[in-house]
């Protein structure tokens, strides 16, 4: 039998992100002289990309923006942001033990986010993670990310897997779509940064706590 293919969205599934993101947005959004926003602000659109809660954050605060101040903003973020990694971002509790549970039974791992490859590689670096995944794609690897079911579907080639042998794990409505489009079954995580409950989303599966990720749920999974 093949070894399945486990893959993990990155921020809100692997690694709990967001006041890092929250931070570097605050450090770009005050130079323009805004206030800063709050966890509980945004914390549902980190995975989204730092347009989008540059955006959200001048629309908190009643003030417009134009497309080039957000590119240029977006330049200031992505550096803060880089610069600052890994900072207080860490894996979520049972993670690194259930990664180690799914390897020692001879399945691989690879990580799908639409988070930019080289901001995700920087992130996993700085955590000691980078050689435990067989493929890490981003939302700039191809042409086209999460939902869209080819993000997924690379990331299976580039990790040597088969998607008839594939779960792909998150928190957020892109996961779970991307898995819905590329007919590979899902487990849903509610600790993330999802604005609805993740059970609302209908993963396949959900889990609250990474001891809950097996070898014996993948497989289950894989053969229902």
């Amino acid at each position: 039998m093949t070894s399945s293919l486990v893959v993990f969205d990155l921020d809100g599934t692997l690694i709990h992100t967001a006041h890092d993101l929250v931070a570097s947005l605050n450090h770009t959004i005050g130079l323009r002289g805004l206030d800063p926003v709050t966890y509980d602000d945004l914390t549902h659109l980190v995975g989204h990309g730092g347009v989008v809660m540059i955006k959200r954050a001048f629309a908190l605060r009643g003030r417009a923006v134009s497309d080039d101040e957000l590119q240029e903003m977006l330049g200031v973020f992505v550096d803060h942001y880089g610069n600052a990694m890994p900072g207080v971002s860490t894996p979520y509790p049972g993670l690194v033990e259930a990664m180690d549970r799914l390897a020692d039974a001879g399945h691989r791992l690879a990580v799908c986010t639409n988070k930019t490859e080289g901001l995700a590689r920087r992130l996993l670096d700085g955590l000691g993670l980078t050689d435990r995944f067989a493929a890490i794609t981003g939302g700039d690897t191809f042409a086209v990310r999460k939902p869209e079911a080819e993000h997924l579907l690379g990331t299976v080639r580039q990790a040597g897997g088969d998607p008839a042998r594939t779960v792909m794990i998150g928190d957020s409505l892109n996961d779970i779509l991307v898995a819905r489009n590329a007919r590979v079954p899902s487990i849903g995580v509610p600790f993330g940064y999802s604005d609805v409950p993740v059970a609302t989303l209908e993963p396949t599966h959900v889990i609250a706590h990474f001891d809950e990720l097996t070898p014996a749920l993948v497989e289950q999974l894989l053969t229902r």
